[in-house]
């Protein structure tokens, strides 16, 4: 079985269209690599591609991808609505198909000692790769961002996996880890009113008592003078995409607040949609056998 994995970096840029595609190059120029999906968001200001590749195609098209987002990034000029610590802010990898978790793992260390040697820019690793309990969830790595990590950084319990103890002066630092695919499900709402989505954000995630699996934050989508629920469902199969979606409505609902649409970022597994249109359409006895592309393609 030959060995994929899926790698899905972040990138602080989601505004300037000749920054993103010299970043794109980098992945699509690399032989054994595949650029599935790139989404730029200009509120976020944030660009999450999703790719696939051998180990070490994968590593080699990501470390090329993180060294032009250094050239062409400048987070001291950065702002958006989405937190962020570095040009490239965070790289996971997920196992496909001949890889497992631990695989993944040795990625992320590969990867992050590359780029603290070459690109001095200091390197956490998260999740799986964590080296600690503290570091498996990325808030709390990202917590402060990239102006409160220029002094946070230099405290003992804040010192890299690899690289400076001090932040590159513009790509700022970046998270590096191993995961299981998640879901990035984003809930808009008909309000402009931030309060009610941190509100709502804070009743979900599960840092506050909500899902265990489900990271979220409010958001202030000002070109459409909206707020956001954005979420990250870190395990689609114990959160679904419906639970999270029907969560927020009925919270909404108690501030006479409608949802207005949804929105998916990046890739994401065809179950967890096929689960949420099962569930909306109440239908019984439904197997996966019964969709026609799988019969078709054999996927």
């Amino acid at each position: 079985m030959a060995k994929i994995v899926e790698c899905i970096p972040n990138f602080s840029e989601g505004r300037r269209p000749e920054v993103i595609e010299a970043i794109l190059n980098e992945i699509r120029s690399t032989p054994d690599c595949e650029l599935l999906d790139s989404e730029a968001d200009a509120s976020h200001n944030r660009m999450v591609v999703t790719f696939t590749g051998t180990p070490e195609a994968a590593v080699e098209a990501v470390f090329k991808a993180t060294r032009k987002a250094a050239e062409l990034i400048d987070l001291r000029h950065h702002t958006g609505e989405h937190p962020r610590m570095g040009a490239t802010d965070v790289i996971p990898f997920v196992p496909v198909s001949g890889m497992t978790m631990k695989d993944c793992v040795k990625l992320a260390n590969q990867l992050g000692k590359r780029i603290a040697n070459e690109l001095h820019i200091p390197v956490y690793l998260y999740e799986n790769a964590a080296t600690c309990p503290e570091r498996r969830n990325l808030a709390d790595v990202r917590r402060g961002q990239f102006e409160g990590l220029l002094q946070e950084i230099k405290k003992p319990e804040r010192k890299p996996d690899f690289g400076p103890q001090e932040m590159h002066p513009t790509a700022g630092c970046i998270a590096v880890g191993a995961r299981k695919a998640l879901v990035a499900f984003n809930v808009n709402l008909a309000t402009s009113d931030l309060e009610i989505a941190n509100a709502i954000a804070k009743k979900i995630r599960g840092s506050s008592g909500g899902f265990v699996h489900v990271k979220a934050l409010g958001v202030k989508l000002e070109e459409r003078n909206q707020v956001q629920i954005s979420m990250n469902l870190v395990d689609y199969k114990k959160t679904s995409v419906y639970h999270a979606f029907e969560f927020v409505k009925r919270e909404a609902a108690r501030y006479g607040v409608n949802v207005v649409g949804s929105e998916i970022i990046g890739l994401l597994p065809m179950e967890a949609l096929m689960d949420a249109a099962v569930w909306y359409l109440q239908v019984e006895n439904f197997k996966p056998e019964q969709i026609l592309e799988k019969q078709v393609y054999r996927f």
